[in-house]
């Protein structure tokens, strides 16, 4: 389980850690308090357990706690470990902020400093804000992703900013400091941002990306990333923003989920053949969308990636994509008819479905 990578042997670790860094550490002390109801708390949970139970294993004084816990971070063998560490820093040091943020920058690097910043941002956005905007100039691309990251106004795992979530526009001058950035892993948190704001402003968004440009082919894999969530709902702006028009000039044949029941944990396969009616190739994007049956005949439908390419003219194209029927965390099954719907340019061009039984 996730939780198991702070387990007992993590601890251990950290324990390690603290006392090489300093003779000021109580190995025993923090192993104890650390130990105390772990087992019952979730990866999170165990994070700010563990960030609680180095209180009384440093020394009192935050200055000379946060010594320790800078030589400590580096000697840890797991990112997870560093982010436990680290939300030491959000819990104890609000009260200086500045050397704090800091801290935050420098210990990022060794496991992500997103979720310690976030009670920064909620004491003073503006402050925090500024801090991060300087970030961006940074030579590291931890420490400019975590000028990103750590403002995203729907980070997963993450206590919500009201400030964020009241304008989740609030971070744009960083977006726009980084919208080139020549690092993926920045580049990938950018485009996260965008899509966080996408769903609570994506007018705002709209304009803001048709406003850049896109002769960076770095700037423009950030649009694409970016409109993501907007493409899967057919927005023809969002469309038109990657070069794809709303609808297509195709015929779909032979759309079909085979087999047409099923148990869960088995898998499906979606088929179809798309041609095209045009002499000019088009640009296409092909999604699928399941309505998944839910409790008293209601469903609720998401709508998955397929394939984005270009269709020659008159030519036509065969796909094929599987999926197994299997429950997660954040989705489970029901019995019942589950529809499939296939969109091309947000348009819904063919349906079919499967049954799904019960167990």
């Amino acid at each position: 389980m996730l939780k198991d990578i702070l387990g007992p042997q993590a601890l251990e670790t950290i324990a390690d850690a603290g006392a090489a860094a300093s003779p000021r550490f109580d190995r025993e002390v923090f192993v104890a308090a650390a130990s105390d109801g772990l087992d019952a708390l979730s990866i999170m949970e165990r994070v700010r357990h563990i960030a609680d139970a180095l209180r009384p294993a440093l020394p009192a004084d935050y200055d000379a706690a946060l010594d320790v816990i800078t030589v400590m971070v580096p000697r840890l063998t797991h990112g997870f470990q560093a982010v436990a560490v680290t939300e030491y820093v959000a819990r104890y040091g609000l009260d200086d902020f500045d050397r704090s943020m800091d801290a935050l920058a420098a210990l990022t690097r060794f496991g992500t400093a997103e979720f310690a910043i976030r009670p920064f941002l909620a004491l003073d956005t503006d402050r925090a804000l500024a801090t991060m905007i300087r970030w961006t100039d940074s030579d590291d691309e931890h420490v400019r992703r975590l000028a990103s990251e750590g403002g995203r106004p729907r980070l997963p795992w993450a206590a919500r900013v009201p400030a964020l979530k009241a304008d989740p526009t609030r971070a744009a001058p960083i977006l726009e400091a980084l919208k080139a950035d020549s690092a993926i892993y920045v580049r990938k948190s950018v485009a996260n941002h965008l899509n966080d704001i996408a769903k609570d402003r994506p007018d705002w968004l709209l304009d803001r990306l048709a406003d850049w440009s896109q002769v960076d082919p770095r700037t423009g894999w950030i649009i694409r990333h970016a409109l993501r969530t907007l493409i899967k709902q057919g927005e023809p702006r969002a469309l038109a923003l990657i070069g794809v028009g709303h609808g297509a000039a195709v015929t779909v044949r032979n759309f079909v989920v085979e087999p047409a029941v099923v148990r869960l944990g088995e898998r499906i396969a979606i088929a179809a053949a798309i041609a095209s009616n045009s002499p000019e190739s088009q640009p296409l994007v092909v999604d699928y969308r399941v309505h998944y049956a839910r409790a008293g005949g209601k469903s609720a439908a998401k709508v998955f990636k397929w394939k984005t390419f270009d269709l020659a003219g008159g030519e036509a194209v065969a796909l094929r994509i599987n999926q197994t029927i299997r429950d997660f965390t954040t989705r489970r099954h029901h019995p019942g008819r589950h529809n499939v719907e296939l969109i091309v340019n947000g348009q819904t061009v063919g349906a079919s479905g499967f049954e799904l039984l019960a167990d």
